[in-house]
């Protein structure tokens, strides 16, 4: 790596805080795209070598201003995709380039499909200690609508598997409001998630983002979604059973048996702690700096060929813009924000600028003050977007 190409790179990594980072790496392949799925993927497997290669490269240029780490999480695209082999090449390159410290989380999703107990063993002796699991659904005609390569039967041999093999932190990854799903189907699949009692579960609702293959089904009106009344009945009926069953709603989609089972990794995202992504279409950020590599796999190789950070874009955030990220952040957790620190670290008094539309709300049910933290309500959570913008 050449002079100019090294000072680029610190430019695009200034020094943050002292919060501890985490590393993100980026797996761009895929067997199948799912219709809904907007993250970046590949289906030609062949290139994997040379995206490892490149990986690697990129590694090497990006652990100075990210030297300590105490969690990896491994996504895509699909990593289970990877032989054994090629998981453990990563996590070794990264222990060569960063300090990973005691007992960091390491987190992997995979296909329900991919998981056989030779497969689980491995993981496991390669240090992955959390897997996060993309279930959906337990539901035959659900899945077929969502496009996904694993049926029902695989979901559930998929967790039995991973308890066998000795996974103790296993995430489901669940999906409500498809079409014809109803609400028996979804508290169906719901309870079948708890007859497993997995230590995190992540129930997101479906939505049709632009130019997926689903946004095309659903302008040609091939099917519909739930109404606005029953998203949020699916919602509320989820978090409401999910805390019965002793677990903490910690953040909109997310669920935790405990605070020492939610994501550590994730958590990073949602409180301004620094975060290095590496891999084509990763996003990084430190400081009030965040930066995003290239989405094409081609150009991610080349530009690594050549000794070049894959960097597309970046941008430098003011305080003004910090504080709403991190308002806009908070409220969609259980914790919410601390009013007077929120004041302190960016000049804004939210009880004073706010004061009537807060008081709306707080009578409304969906925020509460507590012990001078400004938290959402469940159904606080469940118009978290809509809080945010007032």
């Amino acid at each position: 790596m050449g002079t100019a190409e090294r000072k680029n790179f610190h430019r695009q990594t200034p020094i943050g805080n002292r919060k501890i980072a985490g590393l993100y790496i980026h797996i761009p392949f895929c067997r199948t795209k799912c219709p809904y799925c907007t993250f970046y993927s590949e289906t030609n497997l062949s290139f994997i070598s040379d995206y490892l290669k490149a990986l690697f490269q990129e590694m090497e240029m990006a652990r100075n201003p990210f030297n300590q780490l105490d969690t990896v999480y491994i996504g895509g695209g699909t990593p289970s995709l990877l032989l054994p082999h090629q998981i453990r090449a990563i996590l070794e390159r990264i222990r060569q380039n960063f300090h990973l410290i005691r007992d960091a989380e390491i987190t992997l999703e995979a296909n329900p499909a991919d998981l056989d107990s030779s497969y689980l063993q491995s993981l496991r002796q390669s240090g992955v200690h959390r897997l996060n699991v993309g279930i959906q659904s337990f539901d035959a005609e659900t899945l077929i609508f969502l496009g996904r390569r694993h049926s029902a039967e695989q979901a559930i041999s998929s967790i039995v598997t991973a308890q066998e093999a000795g996974f103790d932190h296993i995430g489901i990854d669940l999906i409500y409001g498809a079409p014809k799903q109803g609400m028996e189907s979804w508290l169906n699949t719901l309870a079948q998630a708890l007859d497993f009692a997995p230590k995190h579960i992540s129930c997101y609702q479906l939505t049709v983002e632009a130019n997926t293959p689903l946004a095309i089904r659903k302008q040609r009106e091939e099917f519909t979604l739930p109404p606005e009344d029953l998203q949020y009945d699916f919602f509320m009926k989820t978090s409401a059973i999910l805390e019965a069953a002793g677990y903490i709603h910690y953040e909109v989609s997310n669920f935790a048996r405990g605070m020492k089972y939610a994501s550590k990794h994730n958590q990073k995202y949602w409180n301004h702690t620094p975060y290095l992504g590496l891999g084509p279409s990763a996003h990084s950020f430190k400081g009030n700096h965040r930066w995003w590599n290239h989405r094409s796999l081609d150009r991610y190789i080349a530009d690594l060929r050549t000794a070049k950070a894959p960097v597309q874009s970046g941008e430098t955030l003011n305080g003004e813009q910090l504080g709403f990220e991190a308002f806009f952040l908070a409220l969609r957790t259980n914790s919410g924000l601390h009013l007077k620190n929120f004041s302190e670290q960016y000049q804004h008094d939210l009880l004073e600028e706010k004061g009537p539309t807060l008081a709306k709300l707080l009578e409304g049910g969906y925020l509460i003050i507590q012990d001078g933290m400004l938290r959402p309500t469940r159904s606080g959570l469940a118009i978290a977007d809509r809080l945010a913008l007032i």
